[in-house]
């Protein structure tokens, strides 16, 4: 795409991100860094409208990043509820506590003291400081890279993407400088209106005319590799329903975690499954058993 093709490109996303934007919370012209910083580890395999309904609550409850830092583990997790993947939430608190430590609580906005804390990825990063710092930099998440793969290359089916250091190189040179925040929502919003990852809505994308892979796609699903379960439900899920049971008391014994998951049938295969996800709960700092007691890690 010559330098003339790239204005017009540009100058079209821009102008129907000014007509079609989504409104949200953290999209507030120049939002805290804060509210950015919750947000993005909020989104990370977490639905929007999810993540609409979580973050006021959230930042009511912790309003400042010192209020974040001095939260408990159990803390952190009751307020996490509904939203999945709780290491999340604990990498957050991290992540806060770290920003206290070494910067004052203030929100860094160097990309390399903002991959030093923990949880904070290549896309968080850029993330904070193209939206909350305007910083001339390119963000790509894994919704920008399906939409420029697309685009730029010629893609055989839905789940094909371009190689990382392909995408990466492109994402520096096509986007409009001084509007890298808009530039990337709009992006972001198209991918997640018409350029989805399973049935792409071509016909009525905006950006139809330049794109290689518009109406040539297989629709495609890639086999997803098998992930540990225990009477056809995954481990994750079975984590995610002994947090639950501690996020309403203050402690609970084994006996009654088993009756609660099981029932009064529980048999021997379903300790031994039991025990073993309270391992590497406690190893993820989640609970904490201390003799036949079972609850949330205070700190």
């Amino acid at each position: 795409m010559n330098s003339k093709r790239l204005r017009i490109f540009q100058t079209t996303v821009l102008d129907w991100y000014m007509v079609n934007k989504r409104e949200f919370l953290w999209r507030k012209e120049t939002p805290e860094p804060f509210i950015t910083l919750v947000s993005e580890v909020m989104l990370q395999q977490t639905q929007t409208s999810r993540v609409e309904e979580k973050l006021p609550e959230f930042l009511m409850q912790f309003t400042t990043i010192t209020a974040l830092a001095n939260a408990s583990n159990a803390e952190i997790i009751r307020a996490w509820k509904g939203m999945g993947y709780n290491n999340r939430a604990l990498r957050l608190r991290d992540a806060a506590r770290r920003i206290c430590e070494l910067h004052s609580g203030t929100i860094p906005q160097t990309l390399d003291d903002l991959l030093a804390l923990p949880g904070i990825g290549r896309y968080t990063a850029t993330a904070i400081m193209a939206f909350s710092y305007g910083c001339d930099v390119a963000a790509v998440d894994v919704n920008i890279r399906r939409v420029y793969s697309r685009l730029f290359f010629k893609m055989e089916t839905t789940s094909s993407v371009a190689s990382e250091s392909e995408i990466n190189k492109l994402s520096e040179r096509i986007f409009p400088k001084g509007h890298a925040s808009d530039w990337h929502q709009a992006i972001m919003d198209i991918g997640s209106r018409f350029c989805t990852a399973k049935r792409p809505d071509c016909s009525n994308c905006p950006l139809i005319s330049d794109c290689l892979s518009a109406g040539l796609m297989i629709e495609y699903t890639p086999t997803k590799r098998a992930e540990p379960s225990y009477k056809k439900i995954p481990r994750r899920i079975w984590r995610g329903k002994i947090v639950d049971l501690l996020r309403h008391t203050h402690s609970m014994s084994f006996e009654t975690m088993i009756d609660s998951l099981f029932g009064v049938e529980a048999n021997d295969d379903d300790r031994k499954w039991l025990l073993e996800i309270i391992s590497i709960l406690e190893k993820d700092s989640m609970i904490v058993q201390d003799g036949n007691t079972l609850r949330l890690k205070d700190n």
